[in-house]
């Protein structure tokens, strides 16, 4: 049977390819997972037409991503934390945190988009990568400081 993969599926093929397969695999396995339509004109014109809105969304979504890198280009944060003996926090500085301190900027970022290979536990500069989209990403200088009035 021919059909037209709608996502990669390993061992088969790519998003797009138009490949032969068992009817029964197709039946059974491919078509009910949605990972393929069946390779005729109407199927064809189904794959066109939800490539083109994904395309679409795609690009929308990177120049949104593009605008926003370019906000952020010069973005400085400061997050303050409770220190105790030798300027080591109590707890650490997270991507959930970095997440919510642009919130409060104006900057939509969830905390997956935060880079950081490992939270911040000690006081200082840092400069962390925020991933906004596939290949578009900023960096921000984040201030750990100390919380006043804290000893």
């Amino acid at each position: 049977m021919d059909i037209i993969l709608l996502e990669n599926v390993e061992g088969l093929g790519t998003r797009g390819d138009r490949v032969q397969v068992a009817r029964g695999y197709a039946r059974n396995f491919l078509l009910p997972r949605d990972l393929a339509l069946p390779a005729t004109s109407a199927g064809a014109r189904m794959f066109e037409e939800t490539e083109r809105a994904r395309r679409t969304r795609t690009d929308k979504e990177q120049r949104a991503a593009e605008a926003l890198a370019k906000q952020m280009k010069d973005v400085s944060l400061t997050i303050h934390a409770q220190v105790g003996e030798d300027e080591k926090l109590f707890g650490s500085v997270t991507t959930q945190d970095i997440a919510d301190a642009l919130k409060e900027r104006g900057f939509s970022v969830d905390r997956r988009q935060v880079q950081l290979e490992e939270p911040l536990k000690v006081l200082g500069v840092y400069w962390v990568d925020v991933k906004l989209f596939q290949d578009i990403s900023t960096t921000l200088k984040v201030w750990v400081a100390k919380q006043e009035g804290a000893e």
